[in-house]
């Protein structure tokens, strides 16, 4: 019988670690320092679990800023609407 030869020293409850123990062991990937990492690269990475979170935060408030200006705009135009019928009677 074949053996893999990854060696988990994590429970197989946590599959992101067991992902990363993988890359880690059969591809020679680690994720780098926290020293290394400089810029806007620090606050945004998929390595720790603050640069996932800005992440996800940066997509919820570019999705809620794209809302917010469709509905100002749907507004706006649909006063427009409003005036330019009105003034026409």
């Amino acid at each position: 019988m074949p053996t893999s030869p990854v060696k988990t020293r994590i429970p197989l409850t946590s599959f992101g670690h067991l992902i990363s123990e993988v890359k880690r062991q059969l591809f020679g990937i680690e994720a780098p320092a926290q020293t290394k990492l400089i810029g806007w690269r620090k606050h945004f990475n998929s390595y720790t679990l603050q640069g996932r979170r800005n992440f996800v935060l940066a997509t919820y408030g570019i999705l809620a800023v794209t809302a917010a200006a469709y509905m100002l705009r749907r507004s706006s135009s649909r006063k427009e609407e409003h005036e330019t019928a009105s003034a026409s009677l």
